[in-house]
């Protein structure tokens, strides 16, 4: 039976993707290393991130391996097309992929904090749910 691809292998990085990554590891922008200071040491959830990751040919801004989550933050120079190519090539490896503006990390982080973690929740049940089908989460009703 075929793995669910949430469940698939390690994705081997590219070499130049890692050389490179590890380059902007030290350059984050202004609004990647403000999301940066919010969401690592695993205070978002619990759920833990790397910043600047070489998943195949591609360089993720953020990546929770848990969650199977690539966070992107865009600023005014990224090429739509591109992203496209980026976020179908993610998809087919069973990663989901949430962009952001530069402009709205900035100004909204909370927002966009409160969307990361919901974002991150739905994709960890997924995941339970694809390796054990029996896994129920529990649903809480407010009164």
């Amino acid at each position: 039976m075929d793995e669910p691809k949430t469940y698939r292998s390690k994705i081997q990085a590219d070499a130049i993707a890692t050389s490179r990554a590890k380059q902007l590891r030290r350059t984050l922008t202004p609004p990647e290393c403000r999301l940066w200071l919010a969401i690592k040491a695993k205070k978002l959830n619990g759920l833990h991130f790397r910043k600047q990751v070489a998943i195949g040919p591609y360089i993720a801004d953020f990546y929770c391996h848990a969650a199977r989550l690539v966070v992107e933050v865009d600023g005014s120079h990224h090429d739509p097309i591109a992203d496209q190519r980026r976020n179908v090539w993610m998809e087919e490896q069973g990663i989901r992929v949430v962009r952001f503006m530069a402009t709205d990390v900035r100004d909204h982080l909370e927002g966009v904090l409160l969307r990361i973690q919901s974002v991150a929740d739905e994709q960890v049940k997924r995941r339970k749910l694809a390796k054990d089908p029996s896994y129920a989460p529990s649903v809480t009703t407010s009164s």
